[in-house]
């Protein structure tokens, strides 16, 4: 039996539902490539162009929505993410408990390599209190924070910075500068007549943190967690 015994069968089929054709974008194609061929190369089709244009107008809107789409979940994914971080953070009864656990649990929900929480004081870095703290405490020295946050830049500083990370970030990754890539820096204030903190979380990832990303949920958690530290400092 060949091809052509099916045609009266294909032709009911189409004039009982031509939506099958209409639907199918590369039978549509076909079809008015046909036609064009049909009519000659001397005859310009423009019903054709058209349908041409809007198909390319149809896949940038396609392509644009789910890139929305997929912008969606990913912001719902990282609310979700610093709420449980958030929560998490809350739990530490002491402030040694506190720090351990940002290092830890914190560190490991919102998926980041390292987290350090840098105090300017003029205390000894050796002091054998601020050392019972643990890898997660950094002391430097006044003004240390708005320098470290600049690099180098002239213009205010602002709160939440992302980049990759410098080439000499040993004061405050120590060894695992060496593969630390990217950071986001978080400025704290803590209190009037205190010098200010810097929440540090950095990445083996070189994109993980990017200037171009949005920084809506970082500053929400820093301001969470710098309201935290107060309780503390008390």
């Amino acid at each position: 039996m060949t091809d052509t015994a099916f045609a009266p069968e294909l032709r009911d089929k189409i004039i009982s539902d031509p939506d099958v054709i209409l639907e199918d974008r590369d039978l549509m194609r076909a079809l008015i490539t046909a036609n064009e061929r049909a009519m000659g190369a001397n005859i310009v089709d423009l019903r054709g162009v058209a349908m041409e244009r809007l198909e390319r107008r149809l896949d940038r809107l396609e392509d644009t929505h789910r890139s929305v789409i997929a912008a969606a979940y990913e912001n719902l994914s990282g609310t979700n993410q610093i709420h449980r971080a958030v929560l998490r953070m809350l739990d530490p009864v002491d402030f040694e408990s506190f720090l351990k656990n940002l290092g830890s649990e914190v560190a490991e929900i919102l998926r980041v390599d390292s987290v350090k929480l840098v105090l300017e004081t003029l205390q000894d870095e050796n002091d054998p209190a601020l050392r019972r703290l643990g890898d997660v405490l950094c002391v430097a020295e006044p003004g240390f924070i708005q320098e470290y946050m600049r690099a180098g830049r002239g213009g205010q500083v602002r709160p939440v910075v992302l980049r990759q990370t410098l080439p000499h970030s040993e004061a405050i990754y120590g060894e695992a500068a060496s593969w630390i890539r990217s950071e986001a820096l978080m400025r704290l204030d803590l209190g009037e007549g205190r010098l200010p903190g810097m929440l540090v979380m950095g990445a083996e990832d070189p994109h993980q943190f990017k200037p171009s990303q949005g920084t809506d949920l970082l500053a929400f958690f820093a301001g969470v967690f710098e309201r935290g530290m107060r309780r503390w400092l008390n």
